[in-house]
């Protein structure tokens, strides 16, 4: 055997990815549909009422690059979450291999 410890993985790391992401998801679905809501109260405020899905598709379009600018933040340190908890579960693939090509 080479090595007779495998590499820790920290029993944290997925649920930190999953935290991460959860609260980037739900950032930017609060603003898609805070966006759609905008859109609708808009229209109807001009008198030109829209219909729901077409409020809703714009909405869409100007929520993902608004999202990418306003949550920046959140963004970077979900993709660093996964990044990490990926780089660890990798480490501990690569022992498993190793440790079985040996054998």
């Amino acid at each position: 055997m080479s090595d007779l410890h495998a590499p820790e993985v920290d029993p944290k790391a997925r649920s930190r990815a999953n935290k991460a992401v959860a609260v980037y998801g739900g950032l930017r679905l609060m603003l898609f549909i805070g966006l759609t809501v905008v859109i609708q109260l808009l229209a109807a405020a001009i008198g030109a009422p829209v219909p729901l899905i077409m409020s809703a598709l714009l909405a869409l379009i100007a929520a993902f690059p608004l999202s990418m600018l306003i949550f920046s933040r959140q963004r970077v340190e979900a993709v660093g979450a996964l990044a990490s908890w990926r780089a660890q579960r990798d480490a501990r693939k690569r022992w498993i291999q190793d440790e079985l090509a040996e054998r």
